[in-house]
């Protein structure tokens, strides 16, 4: 069975982070972001990945490879120009990747929903196309999917005032589809399969399964954030390995005796932690990251070689690789630090500021 994952996005909710990488291939706790989609898969038999690839294509075939031993095996196909969410699956058939049928994935979602029993409903209804749908806990914000007891989906409705909500279903971006339904999909041209092809495949052939279970859509910095807690905390069902409290030290972090770690949080190898810091609860500290001497992060995701100078804080944010925080400065909730960025000594990086790539803070940076 074959899976097709729409990665072609610019995660422009996401920057400045994806400003220097793809979305799919910044780090989440300690992986890519789309390995965990990938393993999902092969929890469920998919043995073949085609990633839909648009924005710094390249990069990611640098984090990803070929796929992992005893995992699902990666190819590539690459748009010249974005085709949305419909025209990369004609893309992907039109060069000989896609058999007679596959999965099709959004490339930016945290689950562990049974896409097992949405195959098998696929199969016993012999539908053309058949969504994966999740409940959520407030619809309204959301595109609502409306079906018969017997999955048959009877319609859709965007954003739907309060009074018009009759279900909790939302889609949940991932299908299962027969290579038939391509035949709606025409070469080369950018198209929606969720406002193109879904509607008119509507009482013809497309089908809903309700899949309960953790879902997240991992576009906002806020959801990167809970994802990760998420994942540390043992909410949704990975592979990542975590002690019954959550707290994850590598060998070779030095963390001093007077140090306190507070749980979950995870520090990965060559992380250190000088006397008097406070690093947690919620936090990932990623290699070669150091955090001075009476320094405090919680909340928080530092990417690879970070520095925290002493007495700096850190809260609810969000530190690309090799970001230096100098003494006494403080960053506020909701924060984004791009790659190499440095904030001075004493600094303010205020709540829900963007600070980009390589960029120096002198003394505020204010809200985005």
């Amino acid at each position: 069975m074959q899976a097709l994952v729409l990665v072609g996005g610019e995660g422009t909710r996401l920057r400045p982070l994806t400003l220097t990488q793809p979305k799919p291939a910044v780090t989440l706790v300690d992986r890519p972001l789309i390995r965990f989609m990938v393993d999902w898969l092969g929890r469920h038999g998919i043995d073949e990945v085609v990633m839909a690839c648009g924005f710094r294509a390249e990069d990611l075939r640098a984090a990803l490879g070929d796929g992992v031993p005893g995992g699902p095996t990666i190819r590539y196909v690459q748009e010249e120009a974005p085709l949305g969410t419909a025209g990369p699956l004609r893309l992907a058939a039109d060069k000989g990747l896609l058999g007679e049928r596959f999965m099709v994935l959004n490339g930016d979602v945290l689950a562990d929903l049974d896409l097992t029993a949405l195959r098998r409903q696929h199969d016993e209804t012999g539908a053309t196309i058949t969504l994966a749908l999740h409940p959520v806990d407030d619809p309204s914000s959301y595109g609502l999917v409306r079906r018969d007891p017997g999955g048959a989906v009877l319609g859709f409705l965007e954003k739907p005032d309060p009074d018009q909500i009759d279900t909790d279903e939302i889609s949940a971006g991932a299908y299962v589809v027969e290579r038939s339904a391509l035949e709606l999909i025409p070469p080369g041209r950018a198209m929606s399969i969720e406002r193109e092809v879904f509607p008119r495949l509507v009482g013809n052939g497309l089908y809903g399964r309700r899949l309960d279970g953790y879902w997240i859509d991992i576009g906002t910095p806020e959801r990167y954030l809970q994802a990760s807690w998420d994942i540390l905390e043992g909410s949704v069902e990975t592979e990542v390995e975590r002690s019954a409290d959550g707290l994850a030290v590598a060998d070779s972090a030095e963390v001093n005796r007077v140090a306190t770690i507070s749980p979950p949080a995870l520090l990965d190898a060559g992380v250190s932690v000088a006397p008097g810091a406070e690093v947690g609860p919620r936090a990932v500290v990623r290699g070669g990251s150091a955090i001075a001497a009476e320094a405090s992060v919680a909340e928080s995701v530092l990417l690879d070689g970070c520095r925290v100078e002493a007495g700096a804080r850190v809260r609810g944010a969000i530190l690309a690789a090799g970001v230096e925080v100098g003494a006494g400065a403080t960053i506020e909730p909701g924060a984004v630090l791009g790659r190499g960025a440095r904030v001075s000594p004493g600094a303010l990086v205020a709540a829900d500021a963007r600070v980009q790539p390589d960029e120096v803070v002198e003394t505020e940076a204010a809200p985005a």
